[in-house]
């Protein structure tokens, strides 16, 4: 399942889907499904580190209710989707994994209303060491800015994890790597500093972190972790709206995900930042953070 290259509908495995285990080939879908067509899907990007995966219910509470937004039940409770997620990565065999639990609309109805269609839950489970280039983690990333923006919230559900939403995040970071950077920073509706296509955004200033205020995109289980062990060691963090001009102030860029987790920054476009003190500081405290407790004393 680690091997790099082999398509994800070919991999060997299990798939936990609609409540029993196919093997990972047969986990299949009609090209007729509503969340393939409308957008009418929501999912979870988690971590198991040690065999536990990282705040598990509350990426699961966070998936019903993205699923809700989307006007939309997921037929599981919290406990059963934390219980799914666990079995599937025992049924696997992995301690440390990427988990990916995913709930869409089905293909009994092919229109905008679909009220009628079967809401189904899948979960897989696979190696996933970094999400970017080890020599580019310890350098720094490098970001492009994006040309599409994070949209004003009355026209978009902004607070769920849904597939339609990240639409333009692909479109920004296939940009991004065609022109020779690792990720894309997007700007918001009116401007401001947003996010990266698949993480949020902080930067330094004198000993001081500033990161933009989730208004009108995905608020982090990852953010707001790493906030909170910020605090916790006594660093002062400012949410706020930063200015792109801004960016040339700060000494320090780190992006945060559970996929990136904490990954330093060396530049977006122009703008120079050296990886150092705060941001090591954080990638060493939230390795500890997410391993199991009773295995990092």
């Amino acid at each position: 399942m680690s091997a790099q290259g082999v398509p994800f509908d070919q991999r060997d495995g299990w798939i936990w889907y609609d409540g029993v285990f196919v093997p990972w080939a047969d986990a299949k879908l009609h090209v007729l499904s509503h969340g393939l067509h409308y957008g009418s899907t929501v999912f979870e990007g988690e971590r198991a580190y040690g065999g536990e995966i990282f705040k598990t219910s509350e990426h699961s509470e966070r998936l019903r209710l993205s699923a809700e937004m989307l006007d939309f039940t997921i037929p599981y409770t919290i406990g059963e989707i934390d219980a799914a997620k666990k079995a599937t990565l025992e049924k696997n065999g992995l301690i440390d994994a990427y988990v990916r639990p995913v709930a869409w609309r089905g293909s009994e109805m092919m229109g905008v209303a679909a009220q009628k269609n079967t809401i189904h839950l899948a979960i897989g489970v696979w190696e996933w060491p970094s999400y970017f280039d080890p020599e580019q983690r310890i350098k720094g990333l490098r970001l492009d800015l994006s040309e599409w923006r994070r949209p004003d919230p009355a026209t978009i559900p902004c607070r769920a994890k849904a597939a339609g939403l990240y639409m333009i995040c692909t479109i920004s970071k296939h940009r991004a790597e065609r022109r020779g950077y690792a990720d894309a920073l997007m700007l918001d509706y009116r401007g401001f500093v947003a996010e990266c296509t698949g993480a949020n955004v902080f930067f330094v200033k004198d000993g001081v972190i500033h990161t933009p205020t989730p208004d009108c995109f995905l608020d982090g289980i990852t953010r707001r972790t790493v906030i909170d062990i910020a605090r916790r060691h006594g660093i002062e963090v400012v949410e706020r709206h930063i200015k792109p001009e801004e960016l040339a102030d700060f000494s320090e860029c780190f992006i945060t995900g559970t996929a990136a987790e904490v990954t330093p920054v060396g530049a977006i476009a122009d703008w120079t930042f050296a990886p150092s003190g705060i941001t090591h500081q954080l990638m060493d405290s939230y390795s500890a953070e997410v391993r199991p407790k009773q295995q990092a004393a």
